[in-house]
């Protein structure tokens, strides 16, 4: 292992290039860190002349306070509307000029900002980072807060409102965490919460949670680790820190939910549908890899127990999966989607997925599913990892939330470590109907022989900016 090497006293190395470790694939990365308190990732990777930069904040809508809820994801909008010498919709006009892709998104934990640029094109990006993370206040006014109100309230009606089952995750989310938890809310917010946030909301959330003390920025590609080192601390060296953000509130919880929690809906949907939220192990523990491997078993796709069962066996269902929701400051969530086929009843569906739940509890799994699941995740995993800007997305994640941005070179060595005991243990601990909130869809007047597609779990947690930053 060589020690990062600081360029003119610049910056304070914090780190060290980590080995290829058994399960890296051969990736490395280097951690520094500027005197402001900016952490930075570097990971070289000279394959195609492209390269990733990627910007994690750590605020979320975990961090927001009642009567506010919404803030952090209409701030990520907030920063696509200017900074002080980027104007309007500047930041999009000068990356897309250049033969670059961006865009930002918001979930309970983080707002991540990113680009993927030619490699030489890379230091505009981290000139247009640095100008909105020192100087947005300069351009944040009025219009500016109101057009983006008015932005999100429409993304929130044709994302959740107006969709069949679109307010299903913010529903589940509100039942599986009580009232007064930090993840008892869903990032888009409410409707009345946007119309209260004031322009002073959002200059004092800015002033709060951007600051480099409170981010990680990561760089991936076809770099020169010292060229870029050099452009970071250029441009946001003199950018400085805030010491004032509250830190967020407790989100632990009983490992299990104790009861069976339930709501029934009626609406305009075009199938009947059983959807369900069960507790799991935080997200950065082994026992949360055994429940993504038991629920990849249980649901990840059309070799799954449950879609054998329901969708192939039953045909009681048209689709049916089950997947995890990772959460590093609370309970992590365990998504069971399933749509019916036909006039079939829920009870129906509910009791031959409390069958397969029990029986794969007492009997685990074998060894060929065990297999097929490991090579799933792995495959998810090193697909991820594979992309330049999936490499600095998850460098950044693993960095805010765990502090180790090295943890994401090994995360597929941890999950095929993972042994069918541990699966079957938190299977037979958390896949329980006293730890689980459900949702029953009834149709009222929509056709049942047709069912719409499920909602991804991680899709609803996280909202993004895409076009409507413009």
């Amino acid at each position: 292992m060589r020690t990062a090497t600081a360029i003119e006293g610049t910056y304070m190395p914090m780190g060290h290039t980590a080995t290829a470790e058994a399960g890296s694939g051969g990736l490395t990365a280097t951690e520094h860190r500027l005197a402001n308190g900016l952490r930075v990732v570097l990971s070289e990777d000279h394959l195609t002349p492209v390269a990733a930069v990627c910007l994690w904040y750590d605020v979320g809508s975990r961090h927001e306070v009642k009567g506010r809820t919404g803030l952090a994801h209409l701030f990520e909008h907030l920063m696509f509307q200017g900074s002080g010498q980027v104007k309007g919709n500047g930041h999009f006009e000068l990356v897309q000029g250049a033969g670059g892709s961006l865009n930002g998104t918001t979930s309970f934990e983080r707002t991540n900002y990113f680009e993927t640029m030619p490699a030489h094109q890379l230091e505009l990006a981290l000139w247009l980072e640095a100008d909105r993370m020192g100087s947005l206040l300069a351009a944040l006014d009025d219009e500016s807060m109101e057009n983006q109100r008015d932005v999100v309230k429409n993304e929130r009606r044709q994302r959740y409102d107006n969709v069949p089952y679109g307010t299903a995750f913010e529903k589940l989310t509100a039942l599986a965490y009580p009232e007064g938890h930090p993840y008892h809310h869903t990032p888009i917010g409410s409707m009345a919460d946007l119309d209260a946030a004031t322009l002073e909301d959002a200059r004092a959330f800015f002033r709060t949670y951007y600051a480099p003390n409170n981010a990680v920025l990561s760089v991936v590609g076809d770099i020169d680790p010292q060229q870029t080192l050099a452009w970071i601390e250029k441009y946001f060296g003199s950018i400085p820190s805030h010491d004032g953000k509250p830190a967020p509130r407790d989100g632990s919880l009983p490992e299990t939910i104790g009861d069976q929690l339930r709501e029934v809906i009626e609406e305009e949907v075009p199938a009947r549908a059983l959807m369900a939220a069960y507790r799991l192990p935080h997200d950065g523990t082994r026992a949360c890899d055994a429940a993504d491997l038991a629920l990849t078993i249980l649901g990840g796709g059309e070799s799954s127990r449950l879609y054998n069962r329901l969708v192939r066996r039953d045909r009681t269902a048209v689709a049916a999966g089950f997947g995890l929701l990772r959460l590093a400051g609370a309970p992590s969530l365990g998504w069971l989607d399933v749509k019916t086929s036909g006039d079939v009843e829920v009870p129906v569906i509910e009791t031959a997925i409390d069958e397969e739940l029990a029986r794969f509890a007492e009997e685990g799994p074998t060894a060929e599913e065990m297999e097929r699941a490991q090579a799933q995740l792995e495959r998810e995993w090193l697909d991820r990892l594979g992309t330049v800007a999936g490499r600095a997305d998850e460098l950044c994640r693993y960095a805010v939330l765990f502090g180790d941005p090295q943890l994401a070179l090994t995360a597929v060595k941890r999950v095929l470590e993972v042994t069918p005991e541990e699966v079957q243990e938190v299977a037979k601990a958390r896949l329980r109907p006293d730890n689980r909130a459900v949702l029953v869809y009834e149709p009222t007047t929509a056709d049942t022989s047709e069912a719409g597609d499920a909602k991804d779990a991680d899709a609803a947690a996280t909202d993004d900016t895409e076009e409507a930053a413009k």
